[in-house]
């Protein structure tokens, strides 16, 4: 492979994570699971912290928590300097699991509850990303009581197309995420003498996953515009940071992400002179960190011929990995064990080998778009093979869910040649554990208010 984004390989036609056999992951731990490689992980990290350094830019890079949330993965990205990226409250109890500082978490999401934003004030957040007017109004009125001085950034859509999936497209100029750059001047405006916000900076996601670096470059140009501009308004210097996102793109198929260095460029190239006079630069990675750590291995349960079409039924399918059937996304599947001349010499859709049969390698779910991959060529399978979905630890467990009362998978992380498992498989008893009937006090009928005496 011309870049190597992943330590899984096929050693005499077993597929490997780290030196370990994942056959060997599955006969102990059942399937479906993900495995995760630790080394991919913080390779992915350092890679991209080298990428900016060639700028000239050191940014803070918090990992995005809901592209892989398991506390034991976010904890040995921690160690390795990310801060995390969070969107909730369930997010900040998981960041503060892992022992992140607070002050390296930035906090998103456009929705934050008066529960959410007050915990975080009082963890000392380093950065509350502001989706809207009212949001602002209420973490002011919040930090206030609380008795803090909350750190803020207002996000804003700088309308550049990323050429990615709607409904991953995020940074257009109506979207439910942020404020326009027309709103935004005037949202600043608004904010002068706010003592419980110290509002000094922006924020912009365009969406994910984008594998042109050209819409950065585009949306950061942008956005240095605006900050020029509110800087005019207010005669003088006021930002402190940038958080650009992340978005960056994955090799769910070989070679299909352009290099981290032309992300990088195309970002900090239009904010020499401000970095360079002390703006502190912020990147929210998920996917190009987890995606291409981890794979799902699931088990095929039953072949059979349907008309034209092979069905090759495996014991997960929607419910462990919903982004083939949400998006249409692209996952490439290959047996986890093969014969020497069926080992794939890349990972895309254009796998050509002699002996391959056209299927749909589907999950066991009622529903029709319960799938992993369509019209894909593989060697042939048979009930009890093992598969591996590769390009999965990013938005895989995370998006996982019990539909058809399916337990969730189990979660192991292999780390130079030894395998830990961080999350135990779900059984039928934890499936129900919070189905318990229990009366609400003093909640019952009433007799109707006449319409008369509402007030």
């Amino acid at each position: 492979m011309p870049r190597a984004m992943d330590a899984f390989e096929y050693r005499d036609g077993a597929l490997t994570c780290e030196g370990v056999l994942l056959s060997d992951i599955a006969d102990a731990v059942g399937t479906p699971v993900y495995v995760y490689s630790h080394r991919t992980l913080i390779e992915h990290l350092e890679r991209l912290r080298a990428a900016f350094a060639l700028q000239a830019t050191d940014p803070l890079i918090c990992f995005s928590v809901k592209s892989l949330p398991n506390v034991e993965i976010l904890k040995r990205l921690v160690a390795h300097g990310a801060g995390l990226d969070i969107v909730s409250g369930g997010e900040l109890h998981r960041a503060r699991l892992a022992g992140v500082d607070p002050a390296r978490c930035v906090y998103a999401g456009v929705g934050k509850t008066d529960d959410e934003i007050s915990a975080a004030l009082r963890a000392g957040i380093g950065l509350f990303n502001i989706e809207s007017e009212a949001e602002f109004e209420n973490l002011a009125s919040l930090a206030s009581r609380e008795r803090k001085i909350a750190r803020a950034a207002l996000r804003i859509n700088p309308d550049v197309d990323p050429r990615t999936h709607r409904y991953t497209t995020t940074g257009k100029r109506e979207t439910k995420f942020g404020v326009d750059l027309d709103r935004a001047r005037a949202f600043f405006r608004a904010a002068d003498g706010v003592e419980s916000v110290r509002l000094t900076g922006l924020h912009l996601h365009i969406g994910s996953p984008v594998y042109d670096p050209a819409p950065y470059r585009e949306a950061v140009t942008r956005t240095v515009s605006l900050m020029d501009a509110i800087e005019s308004d207010h005669r003088g210097r006021i930002f402190e940071t940038l958080d650009v996102g992340g978005g960056f793109g994955a090799d769910y198929e070989t070679g299909q992400s352009p290099a981290l260095a032309e992300y990088a460029e195309a970002i900090a190239a239009p904010l020499r002179s401000r970095t360079a006079a002390g703006l502190r630069l912020i990147l929210e990675p998920g996917r190009m960190i987890a995606a291409n750590a981890g794979v799902l291995l699931v088990r095929v349960v039953y072949t059979k011929q349907s008309g034209e079409r092979q069905f090759v039924i495996c014991d997960a399918g929607m419910n462990a990995l919903l982004r083939p059937a949400l998006y249409s996304a692209f996952h490439f599947i290959w047996p986890a064990e093969v014969a020497p001349a069926f080992v794939p010499p890349r990972r895309g859709r254009d796998v050509d080998l002699p002996g391959l049969v056209l299927c749909d390698v589907v999950g066991p779910l009622c529903e029709s778009g319960d799938f992993l991959g369509e019209a894909r060529r593989l060697p042939p399978v048979a009930r009890g093979d093992l598969l591996a979905v590769h390009a999965a630890g990013a938005y895989g467990m995370s998006m996982a869910n019990r539909y058809n009362s399916s337990p969730l998978p189990a979660e192991v992380l292999v780390r130079d040649g030894e395998a830990t498992l961080i999350r135990s498989r779900e059984s039928f008893a934890d499936l129900t554990a919070h189905e318990r009937a229990a009366v609400l006090d003093g909640v019952g009928a009433r007799d109707p208010v006449p319409a008369g005496e509402r007030s």
